[in-house]
């Protein structure tokens, strides 16, 4: 009976998968896109001051990383990057991701155009969802974060940061797009790097912000498609071409 049990929960488990990608792919019908299942997992190192420190030191000009424990001394070392947890590793810009995937067991999809698709947006905040989006021989990280700015308002945010430099963030621009019910919602915007703290970004709303109800008009039984396309941008063209 035990044995049955978990065969049968496995299958279940599979069922609401393929569930979860049929929806995904109805309401994203473009040949060719993939589609990523992206459950919530609730932030385990969550302040409300995560970067006030960090502010403050770079007002002074010093850059440290941002989590809680002294600068590093080598200026080529950087933090971890996953904002669900107080992770205290440090290491090259180029084994970032191998950390992410080993560490954290962040997934990694590639393709130009991509579906994300979020579930479970019922879930009180704070809640995030991550994954590593590969495209055009580079890294990117999309976290969507529903948190309350506000008591008892809380809004979702989604970002995409380049596992990279500024300088090569600012070669890039993506797309996040909403699409349901004959409406469609677009933030189009140049992706931030790794290198600067997510908790920053969506403090200072550089990012696409949602309140509930705008969430729930454009969610599916609790989960949310967003389309992903990431294009170099016309300036990094242009400079190519010259």
């Amino acid at each position: 009976m035990l044995f049955f049990t978990q065969c049968f929960g496995a299958v279940l488990d599979l069922i609401h998968l393929r569930f979860q990608h049929y929806k995904a792919k109805r309401v994203f019908s473009a040949a060719g896109q993939l589609v990523c299942v992206v459950n919530p997992t609730h932030s385990l190192k969550y302040a409300p001051t995560l970067c006030a420190a960090a502010q403050t030191s770079v007002e002074q000009g010093i850059h440290p990383p941002c989590h809680h424990h002294e600068a590093v001394h080598d200026p080529q070392l950087v933090p971890c990057t996953c904002p669900l947890f107080s992770c205290p590793w440090e290491g090259h810009l180029e084994v970032v991701v191998p950390h992410l995937r080993q560490t954290h067991r962040i997934n990694i999809l590639q393709g130009a155009e991509i579906v994300f698709l979020a579930t479970d947006m019922h879930l009180p905040a704070p809640t995030d969802w991550i994954i590593m989006h590969s495209c055009l021989g580079h890294q990117f990280l999309l976290v969507l974060r529903k948190q309350e700015k506000y008591e008892g308002h809380p809004q979702f945010f989604a970002t995409m940061m380049l596992i990279g430099t500024p300088t090569q963030a600012d070669n890039f621009t993506y797309r996040l797009e909403l699409n349901r019910n004959q409406r469609r919602l677009k933030w189009e915007a140049t992706p931030r790097s790794v290198l600067e703290c997510v908790d920053s970004v969506i403090s200072d709303g550089d990012c696409l912000v949602l309140n509930t109800s705008l969430a729930q008009l454009f969610s599916d039984n609790g989960s949310l498609a967003i389309g992903i396309a990431i294009t170099t941008s016309k300036v990094h063209n242009t400079e190519a071409e010259m």
